[in-house]
């Protein structure tokens, strides 16, 4: 029932963001030009968004736990490090560059585009590389923690 679930919120989201005209990036760029040809019909997509979504989430946070899970998984790191700066300026750049983010992006692969299909095997390289970034740091931090002994453990 999970799978399912999950299943139609992906389509329902993907559903969205096409009759919205988040997958089509001339309309998304169109919406990024405040010096040019504004188009502003995208904040009224992401402002009914906000409107539906934010009394919702408020509802839902006061249930006990989830339908499907045993507690809420809620963010708790606030913040603002390097990994952050560097990804919204990747992210911010890539939007207005290609005309798509994440998640329309991967709606629009229907369509073959290879625009479409270039930004998302580049966010998809972007991801395997950040990763490997993130594991190299954290094994670099692992070698240059002072190792514990028994002895060590056993004084304490």
């Amino acid at each position: 029932m999970k799978a399912l679930i999950a299943l139609g919120s992906g389509l329902l989201f993907g559903v969205g963001l096409s009759l919205g005209g988040m997958t089509d990036p001339a309309k998304v760029i169109a919406f990024l030009d405040l010096g040019g040809q504004w188009d502003p019909t995208l904040a009224f997509v992401m402002g009914g968004a906000l409107l539906l979504t934010t009394p919702t989430f408020r509802w839902l946070l006061r249930l006990k736990r989830p339908m499907f899970e045993q507690s809420f998984y809620i963010p708790t790191k606030n913040d603002v490090d390097s990994d952050l700066v560097i990804g919204s300026a990747l992210f911010g750049i890539g939007w207005g560059i290609a005309g798509l983010c994440p998640g329309p992006a991967v709606v629009a692969m229907y369509t073959g585009a290879p625009k479409v299909l270039a930004f998302v095997a580049a966010m998809v390289a972007g991801m395997w590389l950040r990763d490997q970034v993130a594991l190299r740091r954290h094994r670099r931090q692992l070698a240059a923690a002072p190792q514990s002994s028994p002895a060590d453990l056993s004084r304490s």
